[in-house]
């Protein structure tokens, strides 16, 4: 009987190199192997798929939070006590973490497609673990500091949840091809099964995925209810000094319909328009008064407040990146820009025939206004001239002594609460406002505020949910916002998420199907190829392939009569450039 041993056939594969290289360095053919991988090469590809679950989430936060980044300032520079932009290199790290994970997850995918042993490079896994104890300390500073925030998520799956359920549906789809060929080609084990189970529910799951979230943007068009009105809140910060004049003159130019401030009492009984505690980040009160920086602004007569230069921090901390597109001009105005007093708000919203909502700040207990504020506060209203039903203000206390003026409620209350203390209208933080709670206030005739609302995709959501206005940061945006960015019909949504579903279906189904049929036909082939003869296979191969594809590694046969003991010895002689091979007996001959 004859033993071969069979010809080594290689053929250059560039693109396996190239996956098997920069993954886990292994250039050279004998480097790599098709066995199964270690379960220590195992955990680190979970790994890997944690961290990239986690940098996704990572990153669709910071998408969505764009609407808030001042804010997110604005509390770094209250713990801090310094001003400085901390979304930029947040963004910076989580694009770079982000596109670097999913470029390893790509090649990791890629080499269980192609039967590649995983084995990730050192220098990845410490890349990874980098990425990942990053993006960990990130999400546990956001919460300490900004904990609040994590309320927009929810709040954005209103507009992006059918897309998301789209792009979503494609992942799972995709990965049926990885779990076919891991459940068909492999010996059946309880591990299959379990990873095959796993798969369907999170199939089903997605499926029906629609069923469980509400977006008010899918509704017939004729519900639409009118445009929300947008109120300039401190004017157009974006492109002025917030509380300036030339914040609230460059609001009223993009057609706000109402402004706006957030109001102190100085200690000489003056309302001017301050937002912080202090005078320090709007002003260069540490220049001109330095030892009383920290001070309260309150504790400061209007005297000493108007002398403060209120723009040129505007032009040098350029907090929403706008300078660079203001002119000379602009740039000069806002440099000589001063606080900002009540009455010269009052007066302006007057003459432009426009309506004013006043975050007044109370003094505390032992400021010599602390009793009289609410008085110097209606003297100015008074000495504007400005009609007293144009003006709002929160919080809604001291109601027995405000006549003629509209207060606001800053607070989510109930129905009841709202009827038994005589409120008309409620400011909320959009967080705060769910579509549910607007109906249910519109439904009783309360008129409902919402802020901030600067992303024309939250804009959006709360027009097609009803809401009468909005306050904004961003009037010049918004005001490029002359209708709903998506609105959808109920029946043209059903028809996209059953047909998906359907598409999807069909293609796992074909997937699993030609997974079994390329079973079926390997099968064939190697019991084929049992019944043939083995010399004759290794001719055939050689015969069809030209030298240029074929680097013969070996060829080598070895003859042995294992029945009667016999031993005989031939050498095949090939001559590729001939197509054909023959024997001969003791020695090679041509």
């Amino acid at each position: 009987m004859v033993k071969h041993q069979p010809l080594q056939v290689y053929e250059k594969q560039v693109f396996v190199s190239f996956v098997t290289g920069i993954y886990g360095c292994r250039w050279k053919r004998y480097q790599r192997s098709q066995d199964n991988s270690s379960r220590w090469e195992c955990t680190w590809f979970l790994i890997l798929c944690s961290s990239f679950l986690l940098l996704l989430f990572w990153a669709y936060f910071w998408l969505v939070a764009q609407n808030d980044f001042n804010e997110f300032n604005w509390s770094v520079y209250n713990r801090s006590g310094e001003w400085r932009d901390e979304t930029v290199p947040l963004l910076a790290s989580t694009t770079v973490g982000f596109s670097y994970i999913t470029f390893l997850l790509i090649l990791a995918l890629f080499h269980i497609s192609l039967g590649q042993q995983l084995n990730l490079y050192w220098v990845h896994k410490i890349g990874v673990l980098a990425a990942l104890l990053t993006t960990v300390s990130g999400v546990v500073s956001v919460d300490d500091i900004w904990g609040d925030e994590w309320d927009i998520m929810l709040v954005s799956l209103q507009a992006t949840a059918p897309f998301l359920h789209l792009g979503v549906l494609l992942s799972v789809t995709a990965v049926s091809w990885l779990v076919a060929g891991y459940v068909v080609h492999k010996e059946r084990t309880n591990f299959q099964v379990m990873v095959l189970l796993v798969y369907v529910i999170i199939l089903i799951a997605v499926y029906l995925a629609p069923l469980m979230f509400t977006c008010p943007c899918i509704m017939d068009q004729h519900r639409l209810k009118p445009r929300p009105d947008i109120i300039g809140q401190r004017g157009a910060p974006m492109l002025a000094p917030e509380n300036t004049l030339i914040s609230f003159n460059r609001a009223l130019q993009h057609g706000v319909d109402s402004l706006e401030a957030d109001v102190t009492i100085s200690v000489d009984g003056v309302p001017f328009l301050m937002r912080d505690r202090t005078l320090r980040r709007t002003t260069d009160v540490g220049k001109v008064f330095p030892a009383r920086q920290f001070e309260d602004a309150s504790l400061f007569n209007w005297t000493e407040i108007r002398s403060l230069n209120a723009g040129q921090w505007f032009l040098e901390n350029d907090p929403y990146w706008t300078v660079e597109t203001l002119t000379v001009r602009d740039r000069s105005r806002i440099g000589n820009q001063t606080v900002c007093s009540l009455l010269e708000l009052l007066r302006l919203a007057a003459r432009a025939n426009s309506s004013t909502l006043l975050n007044i700040r109370k003094p505390p207990p032992e400021h010599p206004r602390y009793r009289s504020w609410f008085m110097d506060t209606l003297w100015a209203v008074q000495k504007a001239g400005i009609s007293q039903k144009r003006v709002t203000w929160t919080p809604d206390t001291d109601r027995g002594r405000v006549r003629g003026l509209q207060q606001a409620a800053n607070e989510k209350l109930s129905v009841d609460e709202i009827r038994a203390r005589g409120i008309t209208s409620l400011t909320l933080h959009y967080s705060k406002a769910s579509h549910k709670d607007i109906q249910e206030y519109l439904a009783n005739n309360v008129s409902v505020t919402v802020y901030p609302v600067n992303e024309p995709w939250l804009f959006s959501i709360l027009w097609c949910s009803g809401v009468p206005s909005v306050s904004s940061n961003a009037p010049q945006v918004l005001q490029k916002v002359p209708y709903p960015i998506w609105l959808m019909s109920q029946n043209a949504y059903n028809f996209i998420w059953i047909t998906s579903d359907l598409v999807s279906l069909a293609i796992v189904t074909g997937i699993f199907c030609f997974q079994k049929l390329c079973l079926y036909c390997n099968r064939w082939r190697i019991n084929g190829m049992h019944n043939c003869n083995p010399e004759q296979i290794m001719l055939s191969a050689v015969a069809q392939r030209s030298s240029r594809d074929v680097n013969i590694m070996k060829e080598k046969l070895i003859f042995s009569d294992l029945n009667n003991g016999v031993n005989s010895t031939e050498e095949l002689s090939l001559y590729p450039e001939n197509g054909y091979a023959r024997y001969s007996h003791g020695g090679l001959s041509r």
